[in-house]
């Protein structure tokens, strides 16, 4: 039989290695790629997958806040995939929940997925399953979000206050930060930045740019659903077809 096996994680580069060496085993069948924790909550509720490779920080809902919205008894095995330190990664040992550190090795993986065909073949099912439900009872792995960046321009360091940030654009290998009527180039990912700003400020609009909520004036939808948000000193960032309804959702008050 067929181990049905879900992919989770917010890189593109990410999904596709992990879809590569899955697709030297031929008793594993990809059944799903998602980018997100939404998505993976509502293929995991469609598909019912017999192995999960879940990322832990991610857009919309990290690791354990998707297992938290499942049925803890139809969970399938799980193998986090992690950028934390080894470290942090003590405390997954100590419940004999696997992961992957990034980056890996091939070794490294295989034998994670052997670990995983144990559990699959039930030879630890009932232990595996009593940790992961300690696990998503008693961890939360999202750090604190950062409020100071330090930015290095002309033999000085700049230091912002992520609050006075209006918005972020990914420009190549750099990042541009938009503060008023400046603008400061820091390099790094916008996904590596995504994960530690603070999710209840800051939202990532499109694969290229992320918005202080605090900033954000007017919402316009435009054409096959894909948006703009207008910002208060009359900027126009895109907002994507598939963040146009959660940006709307975060911006309308709770009454």
């Amino acid at each position: 039989m067929k181990i049905r096996t879900l992919i989770v994680d917010d890189e593109a580069l990410g999904r596709k290695r992990l879809r590569k060496l899955l697709e030297t085993e031929s008793e594993c069948e990809i059944i799903g790629e998602c980018c997100d924790g939404q998505e993976a909550v509502a293929a995991m509720r469609s598909f019912t997958p017999d192995l999960l490779f879940l990322d832990v920080q991610m857009p919309e809902l990290n690791g354990f806040e998707v297992l938290a919205q499942l049925d803890r008894k139809r969970l399938p095995v799980i193998i986090f995939v992690t950028a934390y330190d080894q470290y942090a990664l003590k405390a997954f040992e100590a419940r004999a929940i696997d992961y992957l550190l990034k980056p890996f090795e091939d070794e490294r993986f295989y034998q994670s997925l052997h670990r995983a065909r144990a559990y699959i073949d039930g030879q630890q099912s009932n232990q595996f399953n009593a940790r992961l439900e300690n696990l998503v009872n008693g961890m939360s792995l999202r750090p604190k979000p950062i409020t100071r960046m330090a930015v290095k321009t002309a033999g000085r360091i700049i230091f912002i206050k992520t609050s006075e940030i209006d918005w972020i654009e990914a420009v190549g290998n750099y990042l541009n930060l938009h503060i008023g009527t400046e603008a400061h180039l820091l390099r790094g990912r916008i996904s590596e930045l995504e994960k530690r700003l603070d999710p209840a400020q800051f939202f990532r609009t499109h694969r290229s740019t992320i918005v202080n909520l605090d900033r954000v004036k007017e919402f316009q939808t435009l054409f096959k659903g894909d948006g703009v948000a207008i910002l208060k000193n009359g900027t126009r960032v895109p907002v994507s077809r598939s963040s146009s309804q959660r940006l709307q959702s975060l911006l309308t008050p709770k009454l």
